[in-house]
């Protein structure tokens, strides 16, 4: 539970450095001044000083760091050094205390950029570790499948009749299908953690966009029910990466939710955003699991489902992208995914 909070967390911190270095730096500033005042402690005070720059060094880039370290020592310097409140300094140990001050600062600086440089370099040898499982095992199922279709389908044409030419033809199809969809996850998951995924916004409705996806089902269709609002204000999305993500999810309730069962879809504004409420009558998720299921490569139920665990994660990093959410609501029933999205008119 720690950690799926604090993923939140870090992920708004790092893209929010500016913020999050201002508000460091603040609390350091006062917990040293409350320090000063009640015990007196230079060496404490440099201390608070010194661990504010090393949280900003190791959240933000060098740039930021640098700069913490130089305003904690002037503030060190305006702050708490003989005469208070001026630049000007005649006390000996506290030249010598704030020289120490800088050069441990910049060292730290240049060890954690170097610390998430090391970091970066191993998340990425995981992912492509990740790929190559992913790709040496979801790859060779519906290869196969298609290979021995295809094979029989080619050696006993003259002997099979013609509802079995049809099945044949359709597993190879639907497996053409899959392993297409399997290749457009992978592809779109390996752009969103290089962050390499570029798109441009134009103004469409959502109610198009869901058909399109929705379209992409047609065995399915009629288990899928749409519940929409009257009217439901356009969005500035891409339409292509909106409906991949919309996909992605009813491909995955779908999947879940017994065959005779259907798969409900609620369209709706709720204040400046719009909503989309995908619920399904499976087994539903654990509340463990709310926050994993939207992990790279994460599948709820490894031996049994066959998916990727690419679909929910490749659904994330869209939505994400377009200032969006996507999470796992409780239910007593079943499964609900709701995605989150702004509504902005005119944008691009």
């Amino acid at each position: 539970m720690t950690s799926s909070i604090a993923a939140p967390m870090t992920q708004y911190w790092r893209s929010h450095p500016t913020f999050f270095t201002g508000t460091v730096l603040v609390i350091a500033i006062f917990s040293s001044a409350f320090i000063d005042y009640f015990a007196g402690s230079t060496i404490a005070v440099l201390l608070i000083l010194q661990l504010a720059v090393v949280a900003v060094a190791l959240q933000c880039n060098a740039n930021f760091a640098y700069f913490a370290a130089v305003f904690e020592a002037t503030s060190f310097n305006f702050l708490f050094t003989t005469p208070r409140y001026s630049l000007q300094m005649f006390n000996l140990e506290d030249i010598l205390n704030l020289t120490v001050f800088l050069l441990v600062a910049l060292t730290t600086s240049k060890l954690a950029e170097l610390y998430r440089r090391q970091q970066a370099a191993l998340e990425q040898a995981q992912l492509r570790n990740s790929i190559l499982l992913s790709v040496s095992h979801d790859l060779r199922t519906p290869l196969s499948t298609i290979i021995g279709t295809l094979t029989t389908l080619k050696e006993y044409m003259p002997k099979l009749s013609a509802s079995q030419k049809t099945e044949l033809i359709d597993s190879a199809a639907a497996e053409s299908h899959r392993l297409h969809q399997y290749i457009e996850n992978l592809l779109q998951a390996t752009k969103l953690q290089h962050g390499a995924l570029k798109f441009s916004l134009s103004e469409d409705a959502m109610m198009n966009v869901l058909h399109q996806a929705i379209g992409r089902f047609p065995a399915a269709q009629p288990r899928i029910v749409i519940d929409s609002e009257a009217e439901l204000p356009p969005l500035m999305i891409s339409s292509s990466l909106i409906e991949q993500a919309i996909f992605n999810v009813l491909d995955n309730a779908l999947r879940y939710s017994p065959l005779d069962k259907p798969v409900t879809v609620k369209a709706y504004q709720q204040g400046d955003m719009l909503r989309l409420d995908i619920q399904d009558e499976g087994v539903g998720i654990a509340a463990a699991e709310a926050q994993a299921i939207f992990e790279l490569f994460y599948r709820q139920h490894p031996s049994t489902d066959g998916g990727a665990g690419l679909g929910l994660a490749v659904a994330k990093g869209i939505i994400t992208a377009h200032d969006g959410q996507i999470s796992a609501e409780p239910v007593a029933k079943g499964s609900l995914i709701r995605i989150t999205l702004p509504i902005k008119k005119g944008e691009q």
